[in-house]
């Protein structure tokens, strides 16, 4: 059996290759408006606590409990090099304390919200019942401060995870840990493993929160811009020790991506993160040489793609978003937010650097592997690796074992991404996120979805409660977020085997705020 070793603080996008508590009552409703992209029925819907939910629960088995608790509240976070920041987060580190269980458990967390402000918890990747699914306003209430909130669901697939809110811009705060679901068949042989998750940081930096960033960018880019979001006043905090939201413009101009088709974001970030550091003073994982090293990498950012690399070795991808692939080997990876990566290396002799290249933004994050004695990198290192080969998600192909079955599609959905900076008017179809506009689908059917991005930017697209096939065919590596170049298409596909109402949604979390959200609604 290989060696677990925790982390000491607890690919290329597809498109690059294929071109508080309870349930709502009003979940079940099956009205609304209509979208030109297929929100046009009107039906009866699955509620997320009906009967075919709890069936296909029941079906998923009940394993060993456990039981995990959780506060969300205010916290001070140590970032390194002297830094801190005023935050909220899951206890008082960054990232918050992982979770690990064995696929087959069930898994109950309480979520006590000792935060100013109502908020949630979503487990982004797993097939979970769906009134489990945390979307306020969709699959249960609000979680109101002083409330909690009892998570209780099987787990069914093992893989590397994480769990954050879906409540807001509150992911770009310090609220997110990983999720790692141990195979009880482990197939993999390795003697270490090391949890790496990524970050763009933005909370708490010289009066900043993601909420002002937010209210910036809103005011767009066509002379409207509200630049009364962000003033450069001086103070950090109000009286209650909250970041006051009155720093510098965080709005980033010219930052420039040839993989990511142009413009690389919206935000320029004052501090990129390997597991909540800084890279002057970067987390340090020891081994020994000749360790086989599993690294599980997750990039929780909420407006930057990361180019990693591991200085002197190459890595062997071996699953992305937690499903298993033909093992392929290259220098480095683009992790769209969302997305994870778990690779294999042997470690050298040495010292070596883990950079995490905040892409087309002029600035990295930073980890250190140390099997011997040298000096620690300094933070501006950039490994030659990030120069080499890239590995594409779209051209990586399934292990046997979780490739999805030829099948014809019964169904087709059609969702064009609209919108800009101009206007900060992200959406599908041009209809903002409503609750209520449903794509329909039916249970069993094999569903076909084509994002056609008729944006000038590129977009890590993910949907929840299920993985899909990459390329629109069975034989693309299974994920559940997938990066779409601007004016490029991506099609996928899925089983429709997890009954509910289904966000699908843009991974940059202000794109999703601005309304770049939708709902995939199977019929009753």
């Amino acid at each position: 059996m290989p060696m677990h070793q925790p982390p000491r603080r607890a690919v290329l996008g597809a498109a690059l290759a294929v071109a508080g508590t309870g349930a709502l009552a009003a979940c079940s409703d099956g009205g609304g408006a209509h979208s030109p992209g297929g929100a046009q029925d009107s039906g009866t819907y699955v509620s997320p606590g009906g009967k075919e939910v709890e069936a296909a629960e029941a079906a998923r088995g009940s394993g060993p409990v456990r039981t995990v608790s959780l506060t969300a509240a205010r916290a001070r976070l140590d970032l390194g090099d002297g830094r801190t920041a005023a935050s909220w987060a899951y206890g008082d580190r960054l990232p918050g304390r992982e979770v690990r269980v064995t696929a087959g458990d069930t898994l109950a967390l309480t979520l006590a919200n000792h935060l100013p402000e109502p908020t949630s918890l979503h487990w982004h990747g797993l097939a979970l019942r769906n009134d489990m699914d945390g979307v306020p306003g969709l699959t249960q209430r609000d979680i109101a401060p002083g409330a909690d909130f009892a998570y209780r669901f099987a787990v069914p697939h093992p893989g590397t995870y994480w769990f954050h809110p879906h409540s807001g811009v509150q992911q770009d705060r310090g609220l997110y840990a990983p999720l790692i679901v141990e195979d009880p068949k482990e197939p993999l042989a390795y003697d270490r493993e090391w949890v790496v998750v990524l970050d763009d940081w933005v909370d708490g930096v010289e009066g900043s929160t993601p909420d002002a960033v937010l209210k910036e960018l809103s005011g767009g880019m066509g002379g409207g811009m509200d630049h009364g979001a962000h003033t450069m006043s001086g103070a950090e905090e109000d009286e209650g020790g909250e970041p006051d939201g009155r720093g510098p413009s965080r709005m980033t101009m010219g930052a420039r991506s040839e993989l990511l088709g142009g413009d690389a974001g919206d935000v320029a970030y004052p501090y990129y993160l390997v597991n909540g550091r800084v890279a002057e003073d970067p987390e340090t994982f020891r081994a020994r040489p000749g360790d086989r090293i599993r690294l599980r990498i997750i990039n929780a950012g909420g407006d930057t793609a990361f180019r990693v690399a591991l200085g002197g070795h190459r890595m062997t991808v071996t699953h992305t978003d937690g499903f298993p692939v033909r093992h392929t080997t290259g220098d480095a990876l683009l992790l769209g937010m969302g997305e994870r990566y778990d690779v294999l290396v042997t470690a050298g002799d040495g010292v070596f650097p883990l950079t995490a290249l905040a892409e087309g933004k002029k600035a990295a994050a930073l980890a250190v592997l140390r099997t011997g004695s040298g000096a620690a990198p300094a933070a501006s290192v950039r490994p030659e690796e990030l120069e080499g080969k890239v590995v594409q998600a779209g051209r990586l192909v399934p292990d046997p074992s979780v490739a999805l079955p030829d099948r014809a599609p019964d169904r087709t959905i059609r969702m064009r991404l609209t919108g800009g900076m101009a206007r900060y008017d992200w959406a599908f179809d041009g209809q903002p996120y409503d609750a209520k506009q449903r794509r329909p689908v039916e249970a069993g059917e094999r569903v076909r979805v084509v994002f056609d991005n008729g944006t000038a930017m590129w977009h890590p697209l993910h949907l929840h409660g299920h993985t899909f096939a990459l390329g629109g065919n069975a034989a693309g590596a299974r994920k559940d977020t997938a990066i779409v170049l601007p004016h490029r298409s991506l099609t996928v596909e899925f089983d429709a085997d997890n009954p509910g109402l289904w966000m699908v949604h843009c991974h940059n979390v202000y794109h999703a705020e601005a309304g770049m959200m939708t709902v995939l609604g199977y019929r009753a």
